[in-house]
């Protein structure tokens, strides 16, 4: 399997089988279509203007998502953390190139499935139509819920949301892109860290 220990395949497979839609043989058809990938910190998973042809799922490691403003300003509005699959999935669903840039932010490593072997998978069971439907309305749901917090509350809400689901960012996430996701200053997020710590 890709020169991985099998030990590199319990987290894939535990989330594949927690959604309780593919059955074992399934499991490891796809399990055989992984392959390994290193990222090293400040490279990129996918760049803007690339189409994505490939899905990865991430075993360690962190990525931010961001894209550019008017302005020239990098915005990062997703960061994907261990056990969760990536992919620019407006560009992997559409074939049109991407407005994102995926960049790992520290040393990472994925199994990565390119989207002819999906596709096929697909072909092959509804089973794989469900699981990736699945998969497509959690990151749906997930992005509301984003939009839904930088809209409704306030910039303390989101940091104690944040620290509260996804303590391990503080150790892992550097300030600067931290504020940018929360959609803050790095000035105001240092104001925000030093009045919640007393």
């Amino acid at each position: 399997m890709n020169n991985f220990k099998e030990d590199d395949f319990h987290s894939i497979r535990k989330n594949l089988e927690s959604s309780n839609i593919l059955n074992s043989k399934e499991i490891e058809d796809l399990l055989k279509l992984c392959r390994p990938k290193t990222i090293l910190k400040g490279n990129y998973f996918i760049k803007e203007n690339s189409v994505s042809n490939e899905i990865g799922f991430v075993l360690s490691g962190y990525f931010r998502s961001f894209y550019h403003s008017s302005e020239g300003d990098e915005i990062t509005y997703c960061i994907t953390f261990p056990n969760h699959f990536i992919s620019a999935y407006s560009s992997h669903i559409s074939n049109e190139k991407t407005l994102e840039n995926i960049e790992a932010i520290t040393d990472a490593t994925l199994f990565v499935i390119p989207k002819e072997d999906i596709l096929a998978l697909e072909k092959s069971s509804i089973n794989w139509l469900r699981f990736f439907k699945m998969v497509a309305e959690q990151q749906y749901i997930e992005l509301e819920n984003r939009i839904f917090l930088l809209q409704k509350e306030k910039a303390e809400i989101r940091y104690k949301n944040l620290i509260e689901k996804h303590p391990e960012f503080l150790q892992h996430i550097p300030l600067n892109y931290l504020a940018s996701y929360l959609g803050v200053t790095q000035r105001h997020l240092s104001r925000i860290r030093k009045e919640l710590s007393y």
